[in-house]
């Protein structure tokens, strides 16, 4: 191709525009369509809550409230602020500003620098993985909430159908978890999907003793039907299929017209969590124990911040609960008008969404503190993280309150809103990384939500299995837990140094009209990469194999779950060799070379900006104290 032949190219890859916002003059019109065919957010509330339903998941319900207890109450807000400014903010700042720029998904951000585009493909790979077995989750929340309508709770009694001889009823889940005659146990396990590689993932059988509660009996037995172990497969709980179905036919229907659609949902599934936890925390307050469980959540150990593991569990919860490094940031951004003020956005929604995982401590703490009243134990002795809390205790404790059904549904509803809103954003990533290799299926916007939602329903039957929670527990366990500190970290030295903070900072300015703070430049081309090294040693460090209470893994399926843990990384080097392979030049150095170069791909969304658009390459160029220099502080030599 001649050089005018590839200006041709560009110039009409060009004439792509955002659709004319309400302030914009009638000369500032121009070609939209290739726009209005894949897509804008109809309005900025839209973008806006449906990031924070992505962002506010499970894990600031069930998580972080149990990290801020163990790690010293109050004090642990020091280190959680220091890790969200100093990590989380950059990381989400800087994903959200290359979706809005390119207009694109994780896929074609990577043409900024074309050897890491394994790294897109490996997100993809996570997002599929993580896609494929999250809704599992809502599917028992859904059971869970179909049965707060029998009257009287399910779990409740012990003359079931599902229940053994060694059935019984306590007060309190907790009274039995200290007695030595205790049939199961709470089991503290490793998530990624659910915040970070401590979390309680899974509530289990620990076959110990003799007798067993009705909560424990009611979701072994008849919400799990779990079998002795990986081998024995079992066949489909049919009630639990019918909720898995259900689960992705609500995802189907509010994904059915793309962005414009789930810019709609949002509006009920992000803001009514809000409104139950804060009915939940108001009833809370009426509760005897209820500011026992409050003052021993907020109440500060300033001694636990000489201990290092409290610095890596916050660094580990703001990683993993603001989500960067795997796609939906960058996927949800890109439907954004190119002018919008993205900085100030990342501000304002790492802020809300991590200030709720503190509000939902109190909601969770006052009912905490009310059955360690009932059961006159100490609150450490009652409360518990993960499903445990949400599929064990939360039930136990919302029996013995007046007009139990009510209160169940109001809990179960929330959780089903949260869990909702994190699983429409990984379908959504999927289907626009599929939409952006294949621009047809931006006009059938029905069709690949309903081809993408089969398609996971299918695979996915087998967690509606008797082996279900093996299958959850070993995907959830290793495919993320090393992948994406390893993406978060080079996206900083790829946008912070080989394409360089200062290309990205005049991209940024082009949308806002005024560079990147001194402030972000410095978190992202030092403090978050060493940060994220940290973690990442951390991850590795404190690996173990998975197990499911006593239930150890056999070998074959902890070699799955390497291969599953290897799935996101493999494209990395295999992308890199292709990517040198395309690249421009007449030797081996000189193809290796450009890879690293931004390709003619690597352009504004923008029509106007984009045909005016050049990339300063200066890679490396001018010494070392010049690319510090240039990338640090925006400066010349």
């Amino acid at each position: 191709m001649t050089t005018g032949q590839k200006g041709m190219e560009m110039y009409a890859e060009c004439a792509v525009e955002e659709p004319l916002s309400d302030d914009q003059s009638s000369e500032d019109i121009e070609s939209d369509q290739p726009e209005v065919e894949r897509g804008r957010w109809s309005a900025k509330l839209d973008y806006m809550l449906s990031m924070i339903g992505y962002c506010v998941g499970l894990g600031n319900i069930w998580r972080f409230p149990y990290l801020c207890m163990r790690n010293g109450g109050g004090a642990f807000l020091i280190p959680f602020l220091f890790f969200l400014l100093a990590a989380g903010l950059p990381l989400y700042f800087m994903e959200v500003s290359l979706g809005q720029f390119t207009g694109r998904g994780c896929f074609h951000v990577w043409e900024a620098s074309p050897i890491f585009k394994g790294i897109g493909v490996g997100m993809f790979n996570v997002l599929f993985v993580v896609t494929l077995y999250y809704n599992i989750i809502n599917t028992w929340t859904l059971y869970y909430l179909g049965s707060s309508f029998i009257s009287p709770l399910p779990w409740t009694g012990c003359d079931n159908e599902w229940n053994t001889p060694r059935c019984f009823h306590r007060s309190s889940i907790m009274t039995q978890r200290i007695d030595n005659d205790t049939g199961y146990d709470l089991f503290n396990a490793s998530s990624t999907i659910l915040q970070d590689q401590n979390t309680t993932v899974s509530s289990v059988i620990k076959a110990s003793s003799n007798s067993t509660t009705s909560q424990e009996e009611f979701w072994f037995h008849r919400v799990l039907t779990i079998s002795r172990g990986l081998d024995e497969v079992g066949g489909l709980n049919w009630q639990l299929t019918l909720c898995f179905l259900g689960a992705w036919l609500v995802v189907f229907l509010c994904l059915i017209k793309g962005v414009k659609s789930l810019g709609k949902v949002v509006y009920v599934t992000a803001t009514l969590p809000y409104l139950l936890l804060a009915v939940i925390l108001i009833k809370g307050l009426t509760l005897p124990g209820a500011v026992d469980g409050i003052l021993f959540y907020i109440r500060p150990d300033f001694n636990k911040l000489a201990n290092v593991q409290v610095w890596l569990e916050a660094g580990l919860q703001v990683f993993y609960s603001l989500g960067p490094g795997w796609g939906p940031l960058i996927t949800m951004a890109s439907y954004n008008k190119f002018r919008n003020n993205c900085y100030r956005d990342a501000v304002t929604l790492t802020f809300i969404s991590e200030g709720t995982s503190i509000f939902g401590g109190f909601a969770i703490f006052t009912i905490v503190g009310f059955m360690a009243h009932q059961a006159g134990k100490p609150v450490d002795e009652v409360v518990q993280a993960g499903p445990g809390l949400a599929y064990l205790v939360y039930p136990e404790a919302l029996s013995q309150l007046p007009f139990p059904n009510m209160w169940a549904v109001v809990f179960f509803v929330m959780l089903f809103t949260v869990g909702l809103d994190s699983q429409f954003a990984t379908v959504e990533a999927c289907m626009t990384a599929v939409s952006d290799i294949v621009p047809s299926m931006r006009r059938r916007k029905a069709l690949l939500a309903f081809l993408t939602c089969s398609f996971f329903v299918l695979t996915g039957l087998i967690l509606c299995t008797e082996c279900g929670l093996y299958i959850f527990q070993l995907l959830d366990w290793y495919i993320a837990a090393f992948s994406l500190p390893v993406f978060a970290l080079l996206e900083c030295i790829v946008f912070g140094w080989i394409y360089g903070a200062d290309n990205l900072s005049r991209d940024i300015e082009m949308m806002l009209g005024r560079g990147v703070p001194v402030y972000m430049r410095i978190m992202w081309c030092i403090v978050t990469p060493v940060i994220l090294t940290l973690l990442l040693i951390s991850t590795i460090y404190t690996y173990r194999p998975p197990m499911v209470g006593d239930y150890t893994y056999p070998l074959y399926a902890r070699a799955i779950g390497w291969l599953v843990a290897a799935l996101p990384l493999i494209p990395i080097p295999v992308c890199a060799l292709h990517a040198v392979r395309k690249s421009p030049g007449n030797t081996w150095i000189q193809r290796f070379y450009s890879s690293f170069q931004p390709s003619d791909k690597w352009k504004p969304i923008s029509a106007r900006a984009c045909e005016k658009y050049k990339v300063d390459n200066k890679l490396f160029r001018g010494g070392f104290k010049a690319v510090v220099l240039r990338n640090l502080l925006g400066k010349n030599s």
